[in-house]
């Protein structure tokens, strides 16, 4: 429904010309819908009399949206990383396997450590 006919609708509603109830039937809508316009549209109002205008429930949703793409994007890398240590440990002797064969080779033959 076009934000002009719900603003018609809770005028109305406001004017005392018609009743939620009233107002839900012929717009084929729940009375909770109309009563959740009207709570947005008195909200709205009392913030822009008070000279707050702060984000709109679109920009919020981004803004959420932006954190979890964020945490994703976050956790992909630490993936990314862990992945690379573990071919890097399958493309190739470690550090610590290079010094422990190392170290056999300097032992003596026969003896154990």
């Amino acid at each position: 429904m076009p934000p002009e006919e719900k603003v018609r609708i809770v005028l109305s509603i406001l004017a005392g010309e018609m009743t939620v109830a009233e107002a839900a039937r012929p717009a084929k809508v729940s009375e909770q819908s109309i009563g959740n316009w009207k709570r947005q549209f008195l909200e709205s109002g009392r913030a822009g009399l008070a000279g707050k205008s702060g984000p709109s429930s679109r920009e919020q949703q981004l803004e959420a949206q932006v954190a979890d793409l964020t945490q994703a994007l976050g956790e992909a890398a630490v993936e990314l990383r862990v992945w690379k240590k573990s071919a890097e440990g399958r493309l190739g002797p470690s550090r610590t396997s290079r010094l422990s064969a190392a170290m056999q080779a300097c032992r003596p033959r026969g003896s154990v450590g």
